[in-house]
Protein backbone atom coordinates (compact mmCIF):
# COMPACT_ATOMS: atom_id res chain seq x y z
CA UNK A 1 0.00 0.00 0.00
CA UNK A 2 1.27 3.52 -0.72
CA UNK A 3 2.38 5.50 2.29
CA UNK A 4 0.45 8.67 1.55
CA UNK A 5 -3.31 8.87 2.01
CA UNK A 6 -5.71 11.62 1.07
CA UNK A 7 -9.17 10.22 1.67
CA UNK A 8 -10.60 13.16 3.63
CA UNK A 9 -11.84 15.21 0.69
CA UNK A 10 -13.75 12.28 -0.76
CA UNK A 11 -15.13 11.29 2.64
CA UNK A 12 -13.81 7.78 2.18
CA UNK A 13 -12.22 7.47 5.60
CA UNK A 14 -15.63 6.63 7.08
CA UNK A 15 -15.50 3.30 5.22
CA UNK A 16 -12.32 2.18 7.03
CA UNK A 17 -13.34 -0.41 9.59
CA UNK A 18 -16.65 -1.17 7.87
CA UNK A 19 -17.41 -4.88 8.25
CA UNK A 20 -19.60 -7.51 6.62
CA UNK A 21 -20.28 -11.12 7.46
CA UNK A 22 -21.51 -13.99 5.28
CA UNK A 23 -22.05 -17.69 5.87
CA UNK A 24 -22.73 -20.59 3.55
CA UNK A 25 -22.21 -24.30 3.11
CA UNK A 26 -19.22 -24.96 0.87
CA UNK A 27 -21.07 -27.08 -1.67
CA UNK A 28 -18.86 -29.34 -3.81
CA UNK A 29 -20.57 -28.36 -7.08
CA UNK A 30 -18.67 -25.08 -7.69
CA UNK A 31 -15.39 -26.88 -6.99
CA UNK A 32 -16.31 -29.63 -9.45
CA UNK A 33 -17.21 -27.03 -12.06
CA UNK A 34 -13.81 -25.40 -11.46
CA UNK A 35 -12.10 -28.77 -11.99
CA UNK A 36 -13.93 -29.15 -15.30
CA UNK A 37 -13.02 -25.57 -16.27
CA UNK A 38 -9.35 -26.48 -15.75
CA UNK A 39 -9.88 -29.60 -17.91
CA UNK A 40 -9.79 -32.00 -14.97
CA UNK A 41 -12.19 -34.75 -13.96
CA UNK A 42 -14.81 -33.31 -11.56
CA UNK A 43 -14.10 -35.52 -8.54
CA UNK A 44 -14.26 -33.28 -5.43
CA UNK A 45 -16.96 -34.13 -2.91
CA UNK A 46 -18.11 -33.47 0.65
CA UNK A 47 -15.25 -34.02 3.10
CA UNK A 48 -12.51 -33.14 0.61
CA UNK A 49 -10.18 -30.20 1.15
CA UNK A 50 -10.94 -27.18 -1.03
CA UNK A 51 -7.90 -26.44 -3.25
CA UNK A 52 -6.06 -23.20 -2.37
CA UNK A 53 -7.70 -19.99 -3.68
CA UNK A 54 -10.84 -21.82 -4.74
CA UNK A 55 -12.63 -20.06 -1.86
CA UNK A 56 -13.06 -17.27 -4.42
CA UNK A 57 -15.89 -19.40 -5.86
CA UNK A 58 -17.88 -18.88 -2.66
CA UNK A 59 -19.38 -16.00 -0.65
CA UNK A 60 -20.46 -14.34 -3.89
CA UNK A 61 -22.63 -11.22 -4.01
CA UNK A 62 -25.51 -10.73 -6.42
CA UNK A 63 -26.43 -7.25 -7.62
CA UNK A 64 -29.49 -6.45 -9.72
CA UNK A 65 -28.87 -5.53 -13.35
CA UNK A 66 -30.14 -2.01 -12.72
CA UNK A 67 -27.56 -1.64 -9.92
CA UNK A 68 -24.55 -2.21 -12.19
CA UNK A 69 -22.13 0.40 -13.51
CA UNK A 70 -20.85 0.85 -17.04
CA UNK A 71 -18.27 -1.90 -16.55
CA UNK A 72 -20.99 -4.24 -15.16
CA UNK A 73 -19.46 -4.21 -11.68
CA UNK A 74 -21.89 -3.49 -8.86
CA UNK A 75 -22.23 0.20 -8.03
CA UNK A 76 -20.07 1.36 -5.13
CA UNK A 77 -21.21 2.65 -1.80
CA UNK A 78 -22.45 -0.53 -0.13
CA UNK A 79 -19.68 -2.44 1.56
CA UNK A 80 -16.94 -1.08 -0.72
CA UNK A 81 -16.34 2.69 -0.59
CA UNK A 82 -17.89 4.93 -3.30
CA UNK A 83 -14.62 5.75 -5.03
CA UNK A 84 -15.27 8.24 -7.85
CA UNK A 85 -12.95 6.49 -10.33
CA UNK A 86 -14.46 4.29 -13.06
CA UNK A 87 -12.02 1.36 -13.34
CA UNK A 88 -11.66 -1.32 -10.68
CA UNK A 89 -8.67 -3.66 -10.88
CA UNK A 90 -7.64 -6.73 -8.88
CA UNK A 91 -4.15 -5.64 -7.76
CA UNK A 92 -2.91 -8.42 -5.48
CA UNK A 93 -3.13 -9.93 -2.06
CA UNK A 94 -1.67 -11.88 0.83
CA UNK A 95 -3.04 -15.09 2.35
CA UNK A 96 -2.23 -17.34 5.33
CA UNK A 97 -3.73 -20.80 5.85
CA UNK A 98 -4.14 -22.25 9.34
CA UNK A 99 -5.99 -25.31 8.06
CA UNK A 100 -7.72 -26.29 4.82
CA UNK A 101 -11.36 -25.47 4.18
CA UNK A 102 -13.48 -28.61 3.92
CA UNK A 103 -16.21 -29.07 1.35
CA UNK A 104 -19.71 -29.83 2.56
CA UNK A 105 -19.35 -27.88 5.79
CA UNK A 106 -20.65 -24.46 6.83
CA UNK A 107 -18.13 -21.61 6.67
CA UNK A 108 -18.29 -17.96 7.68
CA UNK A 109 -16.36 -15.07 6.16
CA UNK A 110 -15.76 -11.88 8.14
CA UNK A 111 -14.69 -8.95 5.90
CA UNK A 112 -13.35 -5.54 6.97
CA UNK A 113 -12.24 -2.48 5.01
CA UNK A 114 -8.68 -2.26 6.31
CA UNK A 115 -7.17 0.71 4.47
CA UNK A 116 -7.89 3.30 1.78
CA UNK A 117 -5.15 5.36 0.15
CA UNK A 118 -5.16 7.77 -2.79
CA UNK A 119 -2.17 8.76 -4.89
CA UNK A 120 -1.32 10.03 -8.34
CA UNK A 121 0.52 7.71 -10.71
CA UNK A 122 1.78 7.92 -14.26
CA UNK A 123 -1.72 7.24 -15.59
CA UNK A 124 -3.56 9.68 -13.30
CA UNK A 125 -5.43 9.35 -10.02
CA UNK A 126 -5.42 6.02 -8.22
CA UNK A 127 -7.20 4.80 -5.12
CA UNK A 128 -6.06 1.67 -3.30
CA UNK A 129 -8.49 -0.22 -1.08
CA UNK A 130 -7.41 -3.16 1.09
CA UNK A 131 -10.07 -5.57 2.33
CA UNK A 132 -9.25 -8.11 5.06
CA UNK A 133 -11.10 -11.42 5.10
CA UNK A 134 -11.10 -14.15 7.72
CA UNK A 135 -12.82 -17.45 6.96
CA UNK A 136 -13.95 -19.64 9.84
CA UNK A 137 -15.04 -23.25 9.82
CA UNK A 138 -15.91 -25.38 12.83
CA UNK A 139 -15.31 -22.38 15.12
CA UNK A 140 -11.72 -22.07 13.88
CA UNK A 141 -10.16 -19.34 11.74
CA UNK A 142 -8.70 -21.27 8.81
CA UNK A 143 -7.79 -18.62 6.25
CA UNK A 144 -6.75 -14.98 6.60
CA UNK A 145 -6.59 -12.84 3.47
CA UNK A 146 -5.74 -9.25 2.59
CA UNK A 147 -7.03 -8.29 -0.84
CA UNK A 148 -5.87 -5.15 -2.65
CA UNK A 149 -8.14 -3.37 -5.12
CA UNK A 150 -7.07 -0.36 -7.16
CA UNK A 151 -9.43 2.14 -8.76
CA UNK A 152 -8.18 4.16 -11.73
CA UNK A 153 -9.23 6.54 -14.47
CA UNK A 154 -10.01 5.40 -18.00
CA UNK A 155 -6.96 5.76 -20.25
CA UNK A 156 -6.90 8.73 -22.59
CA UNK A 157 -7.68 7.83 -26.23
CA UNK A 158 -4.52 6.59 -27.91
CA UNK A 159 -2.54 6.58 -24.65
CA UNK A 160 0.11 3.90 -24.39
CA UNK A 161 0.28 1.89 -21.16
CA UNK A 162 3.48 2.07 -19.09
CA UNK A 163 6.20 -0.23 -20.38
CA UNK A 164 6.09 -3.49 -18.35
CA UNK A 165 9.11 -5.10 -16.73
CA UNK A 166 10.57 -8.21 -18.32
CA UNK A 167 9.86 -11.54 -16.65
CA UNK A 168 12.74 -13.38 -14.91
CA UNK A 169 14.78 -15.75 -17.02
CA UNK A 170 15.76 -18.28 -14.33
CA UNK A 171 12.70 -20.56 -14.28
CA UNK A 172 13.19 -24.16 -13.13
CA UNK A 173 9.74 -25.27 -14.26
CA UNK A 174 6.93 -23.85 -16.36
CA UNK A 175 3.49 -24.49 -17.80
CA UNK A 176 1.85 -23.00 -20.88
CA UNK A 177 -1.63 -21.49 -20.44
CA UNK A 178 -3.78 -21.10 -23.55
CA UNK A 179 -6.66 -18.65 -22.99
CA UNK A 180 -10.00 -19.09 -24.69
CA UNK A 181 -13.31 -17.29 -24.65
CA UNK A 182 -14.88 -20.39 -23.05
CA UNK A 183 -12.31 -20.47 -20.23
CA UNK A 184 -12.86 -16.77 -19.47
CA UNK A 185 -16.63 -17.17 -19.65
CA UNK A 186 -16.64 -20.15 -17.30
CA UNK A 187 -14.43 -18.48 -14.69
CA UNK A 188 -16.55 -15.32 -14.85
CA UNK A 189 -19.63 -17.46 -14.30
CA UNK A 190 -18.09 -19.42 -11.43
CA UNK A 191 -17.16 -16.21 -9.61
CA UNK A 192 -20.29 -14.29 -10.71
CA UNK A 193 -17.97 -11.66 -12.19
CA UNK A 194 -19.80 -9.48 -14.70
CA UNK A 195 -16.81 -7.26 -15.55
CA UNK A 196 -17.08 -6.64 -19.29
CA UNK A 197 -13.33 -6.77 -19.93
CA UNK A 198 -13.55 -10.57 -19.73
CA UNK A 199 -16.26 -11.11 -22.39
CA UNK A 200 -16.83 -7.86 -24.33
CA UNK A 201 -13.78 -7.38 -26.56
CA UNK A 202 -14.99 -4.06 -28.00
CA UNK A 203 -15.47 -2.61 -24.52
CA UNK A 204 -12.10 -3.97 -23.34
CA UNK A 205 -10.31 -2.33 -26.30
CA UNK A 206 -12.27 0.86 -26.89
CA UNK A 207 -13.10 1.90 -23.32
CA UNK A 208 -10.46 0.39 -21.05
CA UNK A 209 -7.59 0.37 -23.56
CA UNK A 210 -6.65 -3.31 -23.50
CA UNK A 211 -5.49 -5.33 -26.50
CA UNK A 212 -8.49 -7.63 -26.24
CA UNK A 213 -10.30 -9.75 -23.68
CA UNK A 214 -8.51 -9.72 -20.33
CA UNK A 215 -7.46 -12.92 -18.56
CA UNK A 216 -8.68 -12.82 -14.95
CA UNK A 217 -6.06 -11.76 -12.41
CA UNK A 218 -7.42 -14.14 -9.73
CA UNK A 219 -7.34 -17.02 -12.21
CA UNK A 220 -3.69 -16.24 -12.99
CA UNK A 221 -2.95 -16.21 -9.25
CA UNK A 222 -4.78 -19.53 -8.87
CA UNK A 223 -2.88 -21.19 -11.69
CA UNK A 224 0.44 -19.97 -10.32
CA UNK A 225 -0.31 -21.40 -6.88
CA UNK A 226 -1.54 -24.65 -8.40
CA UNK A 227 1.81 -24.96 -10.19
CA UNK A 228 3.66 -24.26 -6.93
CA UNK A 229 1.68 -26.91 -5.02
CA UNK A 230 2.43 -29.43 -7.75
CA UNK A 231 6.15 -28.71 -7.48
CA UNK A 232 6.25 -28.54 -3.66
CA UNK A 233 4.18 -31.67 -3.15
CA UNK A 234 1.90 -30.16 -0.54
CA UNK A 235 -0.46 -27.38 0.49
CA UNK A 236 0.77 -23.81 1.06
CA UNK A 237 0.92 -22.02 4.40
CA UNK A 238 1.12 -18.52 2.89
CA UNK A 239 0.90 -16.83 -0.50
CA UNK A 240 1.64 -13.34 -1.79
CA UNK A 241 0.81 -12.25 -5.33
CA UNK A 242 0.85 -8.98 -7.24
CA UNK A 243 -0.55 -8.10 -10.65
CA UNK A 244 1.91 -6.02 -12.65
CA UNK A 245 0.67 -5.96 -16.26
CA UNK A 246 -2.51 -7.22 -17.91
CA UNK A 247 -2.74 -10.40 -19.95
CA UNK A 248 -5.07 -9.44 -22.79
CA UNK A 249 -5.95 -11.13 -26.04
CA UNK A 250 -5.98 -14.85 -26.68
CA UNK A 251 -2.20 -15.34 -26.93
CA UNK A 252 -0.77 -18.23 -24.91
CA UNK A 253 1.37 -17.26 -21.93
CA UNK A 254 3.61 -19.09 -19.48
CA UNK A 255 3.45 -19.53 -15.73
CA UNK A 256 6.92 -20.20 -14.34
CA UNK A 257 8.76 -20.63 -11.08
CA UNK A 258 11.76 -21.70 -9.09
CA UNK A 259 12.34 -23.23 -5.67
CA UNK A 260 13.77 -21.04 -2.91
CA UNK A 261 14.17 -23.11 0.25
CA UNK A 262 10.72 -23.67 1.78
CA UNK A 263 9.22 -21.24 -0.72
CA UNK A 264 8.43 -21.25 -4.41
CA UNK A 265 8.90 -18.03 -6.39
CA UNK A 266 6.45 -17.67 -9.26
CA UNK A 267 5.60 -15.40 -12.14
CA UNK A 268 3.43 -15.15 -15.27
CA UNK A 269 5.25 -14.36 -18.53
CA UNK A 270 3.29 -12.86 -21.40
CA UNK A 271 4.07 -13.85 -24.96
CA UNK A 272 6.03 -10.60 -25.37
CA UNK A 273 8.22 -11.53 -22.37
CA UNK A 274 6.60 -9.03 -20.00
CA UNK A 275 6.08 -9.81 -16.32
CA UNK A 276 2.31 -9.98 -15.78
CA UNK A 277 2.20 -11.25 -12.18
CA UNK A 278 4.72 -12.14 -9.49
CA UNK A 279 4.05 -14.36 -6.49
CA UNK A 280 5.66 -16.30 -3.65
CA UNK A 281 4.19 -19.40 -2.03
CA UNK A 282 5.39 -20.64 1.36
CA UNK A 283 5.28 -24.32 2.37
CA UNK A 284 6.24 -26.36 5.42
CA UNK A 285 8.78 -27.91 3.10
CA UNK A 286 9.41 -28.22 -0.62
CA UNK A 287 10.25 -31.66 -1.95
CA UNK A 288 13.56 -31.98 -3.74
Amino acid sequence: MPAETSTHDAGLEQWIGRAARASERLRPEPARFMQATLDRDPSLDDGDALPPLWHWLYFLEAARLDALGRDAHAARGGFLPPVDLPRRLWAGGRLRWKAPLILGREATRQSTIQAIAEKRGRTGRLCFVTVAHEIFQGGEMRLAEEHDLVYAEYPAPGAKPPAPKPAPDNAEFARVVTPSEILLFRYSALTFNGHRIHYDADYARDVEGYDGLVFHGPLTATLLLDLACEQAGGAPTAYIYRGLAPIAGMDAFRIEGRRAGAAVELWARRQDGALAMSATAQFEQVRG
